[in-house]
């Protein structure tokens, strides 16, 4: 086949042009080329998305974007339409943030904002863009699939989230500050799990509305995972919901927080999405544990790799202090 992967050199795009070209597709990267390599055995066409696509990107089997803009896929459905697109979407785009066990189809999602908009100016018009994104596809396009990963972790992470957990159960005290309550339900995917069902998904011309996610498990679960593929074994300290934020500790990501905590009850449904629908549609999970082991040794690789969160001396404060409320 040959596929055009808009992007190709960060994280998930990246990992699904190294997963075609590995099954002997004809990979074409188009992107600026300025955020990273393509994989080897890809070819890169030096694309600037805000202006006309390159006249050379034609004659594609399927497409995947990973875009956030609607003015870049609508152009670029009104060039490829013929085409099967997997279009790469978000958790974002539901409504609906509180309730567990949902699935595409039972939750409302936000009103579609068919505009470019600027992020730093208002990060709330995410999601609506990307349901934006979604309808130019479904409407343009010959045949199309959406999938809306949640939280894509494992080596490359540019985000930094997951990557903390590793970072700190492979070094560092054996004494661990875990955020909210043990039964907060999480769950995360791994972007080379994600990607290898992306590019099935070109293969098979898969069609329909599917959440890009993991199994959904309680946070201590998560966590002792994450610390087996660390080859950790760590003293749990649980610091409550209501004392890490009487501490300024601030939730999923950013200086001084916490990764994978997020404030309940408001958000208890974003990663705790129904995964049996991708599951049956041909999604295969890998163990956590085996994320975990490759994340760390990513890391150790890459001493400049992005990890957000705690630092050892914010960390160790707060285990100091009352714990509970």
């Amino acid at each position: 086949m040959r596929i055009l992967v808009l992007g190709g050199s960060v994280f998930l795009s990246r990992a699904v042009a190294a997963e075609a070209v590995r099954r002997g597709h004809d990979v074409v990267c188009a992107c600026r080329g300025t955020s990273g390599s393509v994989p080897d055995g890809a070819r890169l066409v030096e694309t600037d998305r805000t202006g006309p696509l390159p006249d050379e990107l034609t004659g594609f089997d399927a497409v995947v974007d990973v875009a956030r803009q609607p003015s870049w896929v609508r152009a670029a459905v009104e060039r490829l339409p013929d085409a099967h697109w997997v279009f790469v979407s978000t958790i974002n785009v539901y409504e609906d943030e509180s309730t567990p066990g949902g699935r595409p189809g039972t939750l409302p999602l936000r009103a579609p904002q068919p505009d470019d908009v600027d992020l730093a100016i208002d990060p709330e018009a995410y999601g609506p863009m990307k349901v934006a994104c979604e309808e130019i596809v479904a409407a343009g396009a010959a045949s199309s699939m959406v999938v809306r990963p949640g939280l894509i972790v494992g080596p490359g992470d540019p985000t930094g989230r997951f990557s903390y957990w590793p970072a700190r159960l492979g070094s560092g005290p054996a004494e661990v500050l875990a955020p909210g309550d043990p039964g907060d339900v999480v769950q995360v995917v791994d972007v080379r799990d994600l990607a290898d069902w992306v590019v099935d998904s070109c293969e098979t011309r898969r069609t329909g509305a599917y959440d890009g996610v993991g199994p959904a498990r309680p946070l201590s679960e998560l966590l002792a995972e994450v610390a087996a593929g660390c080859d950790a074994d760590p003293i749990w300290t649980w610091v409550s919901q209501d004392a890490l934020e009487a501490q300024g500790v601030e939730p999923w990501s950013g200086p001084r927080s916490v990764p994978l905590w997020l404030p309940r009850p408001a958000y208890d449904g974003m990663l705790a999405h129904d995964v049996t629908p991708s599951l049956d549609a041909g999604l295969r999970i890998r163990p956590l544990a085996d994320t975990a082991r490759d994340t760390l040794a990513w890391l150790r690789a890459t001493p400049d790799a992005p990890v957000t969160g705690l630092t050892a001396e914010e960390e160790t404060q707060l285990l100091r202090r009352p714990v509970t409320e």
